[in-house]
């Protein structure tokens, strides 16, 4: 990597500092709002720039995880060493080279290789690092010469200010459909899947399952133990509803502590097997233990599938929780799975 580095320094500085260049860059940057696509265009102009076996682009997601956004050519062996210079990047703020990651002490041991990692600042906050990973380390340190570097930052400069917006932008539409205590979807966004996928179904003849959920004796916690407590429990519901449903259904809080989870491509059968598992899921935990509470709820739930009891979105979601209020009429803590579309 060190012998590739210094026989690009000079064409790669007359590249970058020539005016199209930068105007290329901000024209393409700013050509979509997907942060995923601006990494992507990122990668593939790192590896124009500087030839290795591997570039990446890792920043925050909008639940603040640091991710890989995009890649070429990165490998499991490759992972650990793009962790270790991405991380010491984001800590630092500038730029990390290494000819030989094994005997670096400023990384973790597990890395290896070489590696040039780049940071992306937006607004004077790294936001990202741009990392190049070779599996083999070098003779010699690779270095960037000061006029090179000048060039690299003001480059990765307008890349870095399109990637923050298209992440802030990603962040304030994920917020405008997330529940802002259990962040699960909202209600709002709930009807939009269900017309959508509705829709879906009914075009490909597949079928499509709802749950509503209505946790039982709920009002006592908010009585007995305070609102606090209440909103607590709800977060712990929620994480429940979410990790017993599939990666591919969608959990909301429709309001109160009504939940609600679309099954895409799922019948009765398989609806009433994930019912099951959230009503025994719920039923057996303690919640608020870390308060040093146990507090016990139970879970009524209403299934309905489409097209069996309902042509619509609007009445998938009305017979579902007509079937849950069955579930409280007979007693709660319960499954009622919908037959037939209820009459009024």
């Amino acid at each position: 990597m060190a012998t590739r580095l210094k026989w690009r320094q000079r064409p790669l500085r007359a590249q970058l500092e020539r005016r199209d260049t930068l105007l290329e860059t901000v024209r393409d940057v700013n050509a979509t709002v997907d942060p995923q696509k601006v990494s992507s265009w990122l990668v593939h102009q790192a590896r124009g720039w500087i030839p290795s076996p591997c570039w990446a682009v890792i920043a925050h997601d909008v639940n603040g995880m640091l991710v890989v956004m995009a890649e070429g050519g990165l490998t499991p062996a490759l992972t650990p060493s793009l962790w270790a210079a991405g991380n010491w990047v984001m800590r630092h703020g500038v730029e990390f080279l290494s000819g030989d990651l094994a005997r670096d002490s400023r990384v973790p041991q597990g890395a290896a290789g070489s590696a040039i990692a780049l940071p992306l600042l937006c607004r004077q906050r790294t936001i990202g690092a741009l990392v190049g990973l070779d599996a083999l380390p070098s003779a010699t340190p690779p270095v960037l010469g000061p006029a090179l570097a000048l060039s690299l930052r003001a480059m990765l400069e307008a890349s870095a200010i399109a990637l923050g917006n298209a992440l802030e932008l990603q962040k304030f539409e994920a917020l405008s459909v997330t529940d802002d205590l259990t962040r699960l979807y909202n209600s709002r966004y709930l009807n939009q899947v269900l017309r959508r996928e509705s829709k879906r179904a009914s075009r490909n003849g597949r079928p499509l399952s709802l749950l509503f959920i209505d946790l039982d004796g709920f009002k006592q916690v908010n009585d007995n133990h305070g609102h606090q407590a209440g909103s607590k429990a709800l977060v712990e519901a929620s994480a429940i509803i979410r990790t017993s449903a599939r990666e591919t259904d969608i959990s909301a809080r429709f309001g109160g502590d009504e939940f609600a989870v679309v099954l895409p491509d799922t019948g009765g059968e398989g609806a009433a097997a994930v019912a099951q598992r959230i009503r025994d899921r719920i039923g057996s935990t303690r919640f608020l233990a870390s308060d040093g509470l146990s507090i016990h709820l139970t879970a009524s739930i209403g299934v309905a599938t489409l097209p069996d009891v309902a042509a619509s979105a609007e009445e998938l979601l009305r017979v579902a929780d007509v079937a849950m209020y069955r579930v409280k009429e007979a007693g709660k803590d319960g499954i009622h799975i919908a037959r037939e579309a209820f009459a009024f």
